[in-house]
């Protein structure tokens, strides 16, 4: 069941959290959803951003923007961020708040692993050459595991087909196994290309806080302990 369903989606509620948090009239807030985060995207420079995290209460929206390049989300004394919240203060009618989160290594962020991939697949760069490299970097992260798919007319070729390339490995039916996953489309001059991609960075044991920024730097606080723990050990 594990290779049928999407690893986040499958998690939610154990391992991970819920990218937007509200409770009533789920009609108009998952519209008003989409519209902020279609919005974000074709703003914001193109393959930036990972993840938009929006937060509500009665007349207060908080968005949290994971990007790998945050000086360009936030550009020149601030200029770039205030005017995107007037904008969505337009859009929403209502009051918001824009935090901007980095994303440290990006080598291990799917989001932008994809991205990255459909950026040179549009422009004409080999996609083997392409995926090798991703998953090269992404090991060398230390990632536990990572698989990519492409399908479509790959190099232009007359007949669809869709090809993998995984190296590592990928529990995805294991429940603790903190696997990111995102499918992104590229749009090249011989038809639409889909590319999907699965990262493993480990497990996760104990209870884990599903609030998903949250949880990031509580594990970063771990590991920065525990990593400090073993150099006393050695001294």
């Amino acid at each position: 069941m594990g290779q049928k369903t999407n690893p986040i989606v499958n998690r939610l509620g154990i391992i991970m959290g819920w990218q937007s948090s509200w409770c009533n009239n789920y009609k108009d807030r998952i519209k008003e959803d989409f519209k902020v985060r279609r919005y974000i995207e074709a703003r914001l420079p193109k393959g930036i951003v990972s993840r938009i995290f929006i937060e509500r209460t009665l007349k207060f929206i908080t968005i949290t923007i994971r990007t790998s390049r945050p000086a360009l989300v936030i550009g020149k004394g601030g200029d770039e961020v205030d005017t995107v919240r007037k904008e969505l203060r337009k859009l929403t009618k209502k009051e918001v708040q824009i935090n901007i989160s980095e994303v440290k290594r990006p080598e291990l962020d799917a989001p932008l692993v994809a991205k990255s991939l459909v950026r040179q697949l549009e422009n004409r760069i080999s996609y083997k050459k392409a995926i090798k490299l991703s998953i090269l970097s992404a090991m060398r992260m230390n990632a536990q595991g990572i698989k990519i798919q492409i399908s479509g007319r790959l190099n232009g070729s007359e007949m669809a087909r869709c090809e993998s390339y995984k190296e590592g490995r990928i529990s995805l039916g294991t429940f603790r196994a903190d696997v990111d996953y995102h499918m992104a489309v590229a749009h090249t001059v011989y038809g639409s290309i889909g590319v999907k991609v699965w990262i493993m960075k480990g497990e996760i044991y104990g209870k884990k806080e599903l609030s998903p920024l949250f949880g990031m730097q509580k594990r970063h606080r771990f590991s920065n302990h525990k990593a400090s723990f073993f150099r006393k050990k050695k001294l």
